[in-house]
């Protein structure tokens, strides 16, 4: 209720005094910050703990190729789902763009193109720690990974390590609870900073594909992802976005899914879903489930090619956002990423393009609002939809929890007390009693 009352007194203040609000943007940063401080090492933690406490790797292995599967395949759903809604649309029709647009779309190609060379070598950190120091999350990801298995391989010496872990785990997580008290000045920075510098006038003229996007992304969480989580985990999509509805806010007011993520991986651990799944699913998920990116970057590239008078065949439609979709896993989390993503692709395919973004630079942080919603349902559902898949979900637990009988804890972010979901029969066969991450302290 804070945020959103920070929310509204952001807009007010945006429209009153647009020089007085644009000042108050550090707010917003300073916030988004905080949470981006934690994300490594709640990503370490949890990673660590899920992978190190499973008996055999190939379970790991299984949830990550499943997890991996299923994100190239929505991202492919999602920027067809894109293409046909901005060929429909024609967005960017009639529209002409000025000398300070063509200036701020050369601004955003410049060195926003990256190989995938230098990405796949961008994964590997320089030293074990630089990974946290740096915030990088794919390096996080990969330092977590050989730490787990290193535990996984020691066996029952490894077993105080993880214990250690576990309580490291919840310093964080309390840290982190603290963070979140000042969830409403950080939004109230954010709103206000972008409404002061916007105003209406700059999306009056491109109310078309603002309406479209946000529109076009309802259409892929309500109906694609909708009736995917109904048949395979047999859950409602408006359940599970109720059940979230803190984070959306959250989201909502910083622009930023990074900034839920913490309490994404919380979340989904309370829901049921085993830590090895959520472990892998939502950070891995970060860089490589990107629906709302992608659905961003096919219609945008289609309003800039009408918007300069020069449409892009299908031929080039397709190997452009294939291009596209591949250099965005690399720009995860990056503020501005999709814009520089786009100005990137437009560069390398179609260079006269390029001055063309700068159409979209006036409402990029709106329609980030809505990609960065879209990713992070596109996350919570890839968590449920694994986790059925590899039966390490805890399905009466899921429906106590959306039922809200089984209230989340807010103070603390952890939950001590969560059943485990029941062990898989290969599991009992070779005597894995316990679920994974979840074992009982040991009774003196």
């Amino acid at each position: 209720m804070a945020v959103i009352a920070a929310v509204v007194l952001g807009i007010i203040v945006g429209f009153a005094a647009p020089g007085v609000a644009v000042e108050l943007k550090p707010l917003g940063t300073g916030f988004v910050n905080l949470i981006k401080m934690m994300i490594s090492p709640i990503i370490f933690c949890t990673i660590v703990l899920g992978v190190g406490s499973v008996r055999k790797a190939a379970k790991v292995g299984a949830v990550g190729g499943l997890a991996l599967g299923y994100f190239m395949v929505m991202s492919t759903v999602a920027l067809a789902i894109g293409l046909v809604v901005g060929n429909l649309l024609e967005p960017g029709a009639g529209l002409h763009i000025t000398d300070a647009a063509r200036e701020a779309g050369e601004k955003q190609a410049s060195g926003a193109s990256e190989s995938t060379v230098d990405f796949l070598l961008g994964v590997i950190p320089k030293t074990l720690v630089s990974a946290f120091t740096e915030g990088e999350v794919l390096q996080t990801l990969l330092v977590a990974l050989l730490a787990g298995f290193a535990l996984q391989a020691m066996g029952k010496s490894g077993e105080p390590v993880l214990r250690g872990i576990g309580h490291i785990q919840r310093l964080v997580f309390r840290i982190l609870a603290m963070i979140m008290w000042v969830a409403p000045v950080g939004a109230f920075g954010a709103i206000a900073a972008v409404v002061g510098e916007t105003g209406m006038d700059a999306l009056k003229s491109l109310a078309v594909i603002m309406i479209g996007f946000y529109l076009t992304c309802a259409v892929f969480v309500f109906i694609v992802l909708g009736a995917l989580l109904r048949v395979v985990a047999g859950v409602s999509i408006i359940a599970l976005l109720k059940y979230l509805g803190r984070e959306f806010l959250l989201i909502l007011s910083t622009s930023s899914s990074e900034s839920a993520l913490p309490r994404l991986i919380a979340k989904m651990e309370h829901l049921g879903v085993s830590k090895p799944v959520v472990g892998i699913t939502v950070p891995t998920g970060y860089s490589f489930n990107l629906d709302g990116t992608a659905i961003y970057l096919t219609m945008a590239s289609l309003f800039v090619a009408e918007a300069m008078g020069d449409p892009l065949s299908l031929g080039e439609q397709i190997s452009l956002l294939v291009f596209m979709i591949i250099a965005s896993k690399g720009a995860a989390g990056v503020t501005g990423a999709g814009l520089a993503t786009l100005a990137g692709g437009l560069q390398s395919h179609r260079p006269e393009l390029v001055d063309g973004v700068g159409l979209i630079v006036g409402i990029d942080r709106f329609m980030s609002e809505a990609r960065a919603l879209t990713n992070f349902a596109g996350n919570a559902v890839a968590t449920l939809l694994v986790g059925t898949w590899t039966k390490e979900v805890d399905k009466a637990r899921v429906t106590e929890v959306l039922a809200g009988r089984v209230p989340f804890d807010e103070k603390t972010l952890v939950d001590d007390h969560a059943p485990a979901p029941a062990p898989s029969p290969e599991a009992e066969a070779d005597g894995e009693g316990d679920a994974p991450g979840r074992r009982e302290p040991a009774k003196v």
